[in-house]
């Protein structure tokens, strides 16, 4: 079996020039800028997309403009996006040079700068951070452009009374690894991020509690299940960023704690375990880690449920985002020396079936068959002022702009796909799917 896997890997490395990894990071660039709210640069690439929401409000009237719209709807999730916001800038910290090949650094920084200067914002005080804004449920009645809102957007909050240590860990770690994005280009900015991911932790650390407990209105989208692997998590962040031997002793300390040594390791929005031991493994080397690592990654190659096109198959919802997610981490186990063939390897593999490998790609505006019905509000509407609603969404029409680089959710457990709109499993999109995605390819881009 593990032979067998192997020599497949290594067929589906010997494919991969037919994929140009340049041109899908510059396209996944451009899924950031489709998600952009607030008021957009002159130097927009999309340009079908227009200046939104501008009337985000704190509670007391704090500007809240900016940030990325979460997947096909309108809501800022504060709780993904900081996660995105550290995925991305992990990928640029030890991919830069993928990133260059591809004449996509400043880009690529941006897209990080886009989500921290947002999150910067929302942490208004000490110990209150806004987390959301936008009703889900309100928002999702809509099917427009955001242009065009008009319903309440209201904005919600953690602070001492209302804890959320897995939202404020998260944006810590965010904007600590954002910070090292930054410290060679703009350091005073870098200086910034790392002031706020330090009184952010310094928050997570001493208010105790599940963010989604406190802002409840997220429970039914991005409900948090605990918030032990992100107190490690943005620890271990932290003393990436600064070199402090503090933050590393926090990070083991809760470590061993909260036993993530012996939970199940995965790695998305809600679950840091198997990034915490890789990341560790990268700042230590130190065994107890680097097993962890080892044993996450050998798992997902070797016993991890797969499709029969051999795409591993962790959850139904976003199928290759948990693929990629997967893929990205290990090749960060590679980085670390951890079986840096084998991991390469695989994580080719399964970048190359969202590619096309099996004759499909998922990837909007790329290569053969690419989806062109996402579960997108913005992309689905023509421009104004024609009608967009949800006429629109029941049409069957393509969607009226390519969402150029965005990744769908994908198939089921036996490669079965359907090109529908009105699919949110399958044919939704959203920013941390691309996060893993965008920085397996940097990482790739670089062998």
């Amino acid at each position: 079996m593990k032979l067998l896997l192997v020599l497949v890997a290594g067929l589906a490395l010997c494919q991969a020039a037919e994929y140009d990894y340049g041109e899908l990071i510059r396209e996944s660039l451009l899924f950031y800028e489709a998600q952009r709210s607030g008021k957009l640069p002159s130097d927009q690439k999309v340009t079908w997309r227009k200046d939104s929401a501008l009337n985000d409000k704190g509670q007391n009237g704090e500007d809240l403009t900016g940030g990325y719209y979460d997947a096909g709807d309108f809501v800022k999730f504060g709780f993904p996006m900081a996660f995105t916001t550290t995925v991305l800038s992990w990928g640029i910290i030890n991919h830069a040079n993928g990133y260059a090949k591809a004449n996509a650094l400043d880009d690529a920084r941006e897209a990080v700068k886009w989500a921290t200067d947002y999150f910067i914002k929302c942490h208004v005080s000490a110990n209150e951070f806004y987390g959301q804004v936008g009703d889900a449920n309100v928002d999702h009645a809509y099917w427009g452009r955001p242009e065009d809102m008009t319903m309440e957007r209201p904005s919600y909050k953690i602070d001492a009374q209302h804890p959320g240590t897995d939202l404020a860990g998260e944006t810590a770690a965010a904007m600590a690894a954002a910070s090292i994005v930054f410290k060679n280009v703009d350091s005073s900015y870098s200086n910034t991020l790392l002031s706020h991911a330090k009184e952010l932790y310094s928050f997570a650390e001493s208010h105790l509690g599940k963010y989604s407990d406190s802002i409840t209105n997220a429970q039914e989208f991005y409900k948090s299940w605990g918030y032990e692997d992100e107190l490690v998590w943005g620890a271990a962040w932290l003393y990436k960023a600064t070199g402090d031997s503090n933050y590393l002793n926090k990070a083991s300390q809760y470590y061993n704690q909260y036993g993530l040594g012996n939970q199940d390791g995965y790695f998305n929005w809600d679950n840091k375990v198997a990034g915490v031991a890789i990341l560790l493994s990268q700042l230590t080397n130190d065994n107890n880690y680097i097993n962890k690592a080892k044993g996450y990654c050998d798992w997902m190659l070797f016993s991890q449920q797969r499709t029969p096109q051999r795409l591993i198959y962790v959850d139904m919802w976003g199928t290759l985002r948990h693929a990629a997610n997967v893929a990205f981490v290990c090749l960060q186990a590679a980085e670390a020396g951890i079986n840096p063939n084998e991991y390469r390897e695989f994580a080719t593999q399964q970048i190359g079936y969202m590619l096309g490998d099996t004759g499909k790609s998922f990837v909007v505006g790329y290569g053969n068959n690419p989806p062109t019905h996402p579960h997108h509000r913005s992309s689905s509407c023509p421009d104004a002022p024609a009608a967009c609603n949800w006429d629109t969404y029941y049409s069957t029409e393509p969607n009226a702009h390519v969402l150029s680089g965005a990744l769908v959710g994908g198939p089921d457990t036996n490669d079965n796909y359907q090109d529908v709109r009105s699919d949110y499993v399958q044919n939704e999109v959203a920013c941390d799917y691309n996060a893993g995605f965008q920085s397996a390819l940097a990482a790739l881009y670089e062998l």
